[in-house]
Parts: C-alpha cells; sequence; structure tokens
C-alpha cells in the first residue's frame, strides 16, 4: 500500500497478504470440517490449523514499518499520525461494528456501544457471531498506534535497549497475568498484555534490517528458507504442545510464545526484504493488490466463509480435495467482496491522508 510518508515497499503488502491467508485458511478449516479443536497428531498442518498466527505477523509487520518511517524522519506529528491512522482503520471497522450490532439487534444494549473501543475483551458485539469475529484485534492495533510515536522518540534517544528493556517488562507482567487469571492462555491470545511485545519485536526488526541491510541481502535468499522452516517448525511445535483449542486454560509456554513467534516472524519480514525474490511482474502486481485489500480481506472473510457454507455447504464434502476446491472458491468469493471494499470504503478515505513526518534531510 502506498504511504505518503515512505516510499513504496511491495514486499510489505506481499507479507500482508500472506498474514490474511494464514487467517483465512485457519477459520476455513475449522468452520468446514476442523470443529475448532487441536491436532497434534498432525503437526504438520501447524500454519493451518494454528492460522491465527496470521494475527502475530500483522502485528510484527506493524511494528516494523512504522519503526522504518520513524528511522528515516526527524519528526512524527501525534495528531496527524493518529489522523491517519483512524482514517485507515475506521470507516471499515465501524461498519463491520454496525453488522455485528445488527446481527445481535436482540442482546443489544447501549453500554455495548462502548466496545467500539474494546473489542477484545468482555462481550463485544462483534464477537456474538463468528462473521464479525475477526474484528477482535482492532483494538490491540489502535493501542499501538496511540503509544507508538512516543515509542520511536524514546528508541531513538535510547537506543534499541529499550525495547529489549520494554519486552522484559512486558515478561513480568505477562508472567503476573498468568498467574492471576484463570483462563491464561485466553488473555495471552487477546489481550494488549498478551500482544504488545509483538509490535516491540517488530520494531526491532526494522532497526536490525536498517543497520545490516547491505550483509543481510548478501545472504536473503538462504535467509528467508531458514525463517521459513522456522515458522513452519514452530507452527507445527503450537499444533502438537501449544494448540489454543487445548482443554488446558493454563498454559506455561504461553507465557513466553507470543515473543518467540513475533521473532520468528520478524525473520521472516527481514529475510523476505533481503531476499529481493524476482517474481514476474504480474505476479508481484497481484500480490502487491492482494496486500492493498487485505485490511477488507481480513474484516469481511469470516462472514464470506460463513455465507458460502449456507447457501452452499461443503460441496464433495470434506475430504482434502473437496476441502481443497471448496477454500479455492470461498477464496476467490473473498478476495472479489475484498476489492469491492476496499473501492468503495476504503480508498476514499485512504486518499484524505497527509504526510505526518518530517524528513530527516529536512531538519531545521
Amino acid at each position: 500500500m502506498q504511504s505518503r510518508n515512505i516510499g513504496y515497499i511491495p514486499e510489505i503488502d506481499h507479507l500482508r497478504l500472506l498474514a490474511a491467508l494464514l487467517v483465512f485458511c485457519f477459520h476455513f478449516f475449522h468452520f468446514y470440517a476442523g470443529n475448532w479443536k487441536p491436532y497434534p497428531d498432525r503437526p504438520y498442518l501447524g500454519l493451518i490449523t494454528e492460522g491465527h498466527t496470521g494475527v502475530a505477523l500483522f502485528f510484527v509487520l506493524s511494528g516494523f514499518i512504522f519503526m522504518t518511517i520513524a528511522l528515516a524522519s526527524e519528526e512524527i506529528r501525534y495528531a496527524s499520525f493518529l489522523r491517519n491512522r483512524i482514517l485507515r482503520i475506521a470507516p471499515l471497522f465501524v461498519i463491520v461494528f454496525v453488522v455485528a450490532v445488527s446481527i445481535g439487534r436482540d442482546r443489544f444494549e447501549a453500554a455495548d456501544l462502548l466496545y467500539l473501543f474494546v473489542t477484545n475483551i468482555g462481550d463485544a458485539p462483534t464477537s456474538w457471531h463468528f462473521a464479525t469475529g475477526p474484528a477482535w484485534s482492532i483494538s490491540v492495533e489502535f493501542a499501538f498506534y496511540l503509544v507508538f510515536p512516543f515509542l520511536a522518540i524514546f528508541t531513538r534517544e535510547r537506543g534499541p535497549a529499550y525495547l529489549f528493556q520494554a519486552i522484559a517488562l512486558l515478561f513480568v507482567i505477562k508472567l503476573a497475568a498468568y498467574f492471576a487469571t484463570d483462563n491464561s492462555k485466553h488473555m495471552l491470545y487477546s489481550t494488549l498484555v498478551g500482544r504488545f511485545d509483538q509490535f516491540l519485536v517488530g520494531m526491532l526488526a526494522a532497526i536490525a534490517y536498517d543497520r545490516l541491510k547491505p550483509a543481510l541481502e548478501r545472504h536473503g535468499k538462504p535467509l528467508l528458507a531458514g525463517a521459513l522452516v522456522l515458522v513452519f517448525l514452530g507452527a507445527a511445535f503450537q499444533a502438537r504442545w501449544l494448540s489454543y483449542f487445548s482443554a488446558e486454560p493454563k498454559q506455561p509456554l504461553g507465557v513466553i510464545w507470543g515473543t518467540v513467534e513475533a521473532i520468528l516472524w520478524a525473520g521472516v519480514v527481514v529475510s523476505y526484504l533481503a531476499a529481493r525474490l524476482p517474481w514476474p511482474a504480474w505476479l508481484g502486481r497481484a500480490l502487491g493488490k492482494g496486500g492493498e485489500w487485505s485490511f477488507s480481506f481480513y474484516m469481511w472473510h469470516a462472514m464470506i466463509i460463513y455465507v458460502a457454507h449456507e447457501l452452499l455447504g461443503p460441496i464433495g464434502g470434506i475430504g482434502y480435495p473437496a476441502l481443497a476446491f471448496n477454500g479455492l472458491l470461498v477464496l476467490v468469493a473473498t478476495l472479489v467482496f475484498a476489492r469491492l471494499s476496499y473501492g468503495i470504503i476504503e480508498r476514499p478515505f485512504l486518499d484524505m491522508r497527509l504526510r505526518y513526518t518530517r524528513a530527516a534531510d529536512l531538519a531545521g
């Protein structure tokens, strides 16, 4: 997606698309056949059965891209930054919220309007139905937006050590929250306490890429291969021993897993940018467009999965060939709807964004 504050980085859009596709595959598989249960006997399917890991990739990408912008800037204007972020997410999010309230009209109360600001805790209207469920992560994302300009200033003044110290501080907070809550698994998955360090890891990845770019690019392709293997193994580990669907509500490894998951994805982000894969022009454009539509894709994909299942059911049953066929049909439908949503809802507001940075070479 084009930014008014930094040159276009197509690889970021490619990775946004990957994150959205992982979450799509996760929801599609479990809604059609997986039954929202763990699959410890099939760890090789971890990127699908635990495909919610795509949310972690989204959070790492947010930290990475904003820190990349900060590193190239002398100043981030707070009010302008927040204005741009509101224009980016609020129009689509509010529409999804209205859909959620409409679906649950018979249980809606006026106080539920406050859930516009916290969709990830309590009994948010967006979580009343699968179709609008993905909206939970928007509150976590926006909380990061609120503090990022300050984090950028502090990191520039004190160096990367500041971010490492913040992650260490969060670890202690996570540990306390783990002992204090009965369902630490859910708390670590969907709250700011459990997820904030993933943005910080993304910021650290941006600093590493900025400082080590020549060396990374010399070895980009083997580094990418290694990073992808590690992500695969990480998802397999989670599927085997740390599934979100495990009946055990308190999982000690969950205290550190969010950080580990973020580090694994940060490796993919940095190495993918360094690898500069020579995609054919048409494929590169297609991946870029998919990334451009990824927010609409993410926000609407559960609704399209639900509607397709209600209208058509699992065509041909739920065996792997039939599942792949249904998945392809629903994926195409989701991409088409995301393109429509992007053009009608997102794009007009994105065109209203302004520059919120002052370039370093213009300082003074």
